[in-house]
């Protein structure tokens, strides 16, 4: 049975509410910028080989949040408790789709996340210890079916690095929110030197004519796939709602991160991307993938790319702290609804924390960076996690409609076209990838019906 209201807010008052607004915006930009922004341009610029348009898709991406981040941030003023989505879902169309949503979640979007971001950061410590590689093999494991699983050095790390910050996460909220803090701090001020070593060593004026250029002979369809990268890299600016059972005032705080850290993230996101055409032409960078690499070495020699590879480690390591935080308060809550092993509900005596919680998500996301397989599971449950940003951004109409006297401490600016202006562009992405990704559309799918009945058997035990 799930739980009431009441209930919930009753498990959120074991939490300590220790994160202040400061730190719950640092806690959004943290959540997002993990390897995105240093990788993915120069792939996005072999589908549309224009400066002009590549910076259009990064501000339509920053649209698309912030419009999503105001629309997510009346709902979780109306219910500032631990799992939100997951809270805002259950509350707008009842428990399965719910459980859904949190199914995929935890199965692979948060769980896989933090396994790739974990791979990130091995592969850049490879950068100051050659010794950490995938082609470093230490033993190999046999299976019953299938090749034989190896494991190397890069894998150990990955999941030395996502013990680490389980750890962390585990003894308090506020070493794991610190954490995430200084992390984020950190990664924000190298990211600033990437612009000014940009300004200071220009090297190539940016092309931004012709703006369309003629190659492009399906230039829709091409800007689609590139958006992909895009809407990629903005992903998970709604964790913080996940941890809204720790956040300080969360009615007026968790509004106020969630449009000032995706405002922050979208101008860090766009000065950045500009600074890569002062360094390279659209010829050097296309194709690229380490392209913030390539960008800093052409303008400032080796000690650029040394510079470029200390800040990814790091910014992937603190995208991973915000993720661990975030993502265990959505299987708290799910436990604590009862559809879930109840033990992920318990809050440790002494550290205030859903430890278990922390436990099994880290050992989950270890295991996902250990098997190699979780990259293909995350590709498939992507076209699933949009379909749900739509299913949650018609949620607040259906709230305002149910629940038209709950209390609105915050009520979304520009409804109701900010709202239609973020599920509207959810669902030209859905459309796009079933279009030009109809197999893993599906398989998407598929996953999120294996929930139903995990979701049965939860409600009968």
């Amino acid at each position: 049975m799930i739980a009431p209201a009441a209930v919930q807010e009753s498990r959120d008052a074991e939490l300590i509410r220790a994160i202040g607004l400061g730190s719950a915006i640092l806690f959004v930009i943290g959540s997002v910028i993990g390897s995105g922004i240093f990788l993915t341009t120069g792939v996005m610029a072999v589908s549309i080989p224009s400066a002009s348009l590549l910076l259009f898709a990064w501000m339509l991406g920053g649209v698309l949040a912030i419009a999503g981040g105001l629309t997510y941030a009346e709902m979780g003023a109306m219910f500032p408790r631990s799992g939100g989505v997951y809270v805002f879902l259950k509350e707008a169309y009842g428990p399965l789709p719910a459980f859904l949503y949190g199914w995929a979640a935890l199965l692979v979007v948060v769980s896989g996340g933090i396994a790739a971001v974990s791979v990130g950061f091995a592969e850049y410590v490879s950068y100051f210890v050659p010794a950490v590689s995938r082609q470093n093999v230490l033993f190999t494991l046999p299976t019953v079916v299938g090749a034989p699983v190896t494991i190397s050095t890069a894998q150990l790390v990955s999941v030395a690095s996502i013990l680490i910050l389980g750890s962390v996460n585990y003894i308090g909220v506020r070493s794991g929110n610190r954490t995430t803090a200084v992390l984020t701090a950190a990664k924000i001020a190298a990211l600033a030197a990437i612009p000014v070593l940009a300004l200071a060593f220009a090297r190539v004026t940016p092309q931004l004519t012709p703006v369309v250029p003629p190659e492009l002979s399906r230039p829709v369809a091409s800007f689609g796939v590139a958006m992909i990268a895009v809407l990629w890299t903005y992903e998970a600016w709604y964790f913080v709602t996940y941890a809204a059972g720790e956040i300080d005032n969360p009615r007026r705080n968790l509004p106020l991160a969630l449009v000032c850290g995706i405002l922050a993230l979208t101008m860090i996101y766009l000065t950045v991307n500009a600074s890569y055409f002062y360094a390279l032409t659209i010829a050097e960078l296309k194709g690229v993938t380490r392209i913030a690499e390539r960008a800093a070495a052409a303008l400032v020699g080796p000690s650029g790319a040394t510079f470029v590879s200390l800040t990814v480690v790091v910014s992937t390591f603190g995208c991973n702290a915000a993720a661990i935080l975030a993502g265990s308060r959505l299987l708290f809550a799910m436990a604590g609804d009862g559809v879930f092993f109840p033990a992920a509900s318990r809050v440790h005596p002494r550290y205030r924390t859903p430890h278990l919680a922390i436990v099994g998500l880290t050992a989950w996301s270890a295991l996902l960076a250990l098997s190699g397989t979780y990259e293909q599971l995350f590709t498939y449950v992507m076209f699933a996690s949009i379909l749900f940003s739509v299913a949650t951004g018609l949620a607040l109409f259906r709230l305002r409609r149910k629940l038209p006297d709950h209390p609105r401490p915050y009520r979304t600016w520009g409804y109701p076209l900010v709202p239609i202006v973020f599920i509207a562009g959810s669902i030209a992405f859905v459309i796009n990838t079933v279009m030009e990704r109809p197999m893993e559309s599906l398989a998407g799918l598929g996953l999120v019906a294996l929930g139903l009945p995990v979701y049965w058997y939860w409600r009968r035990v």
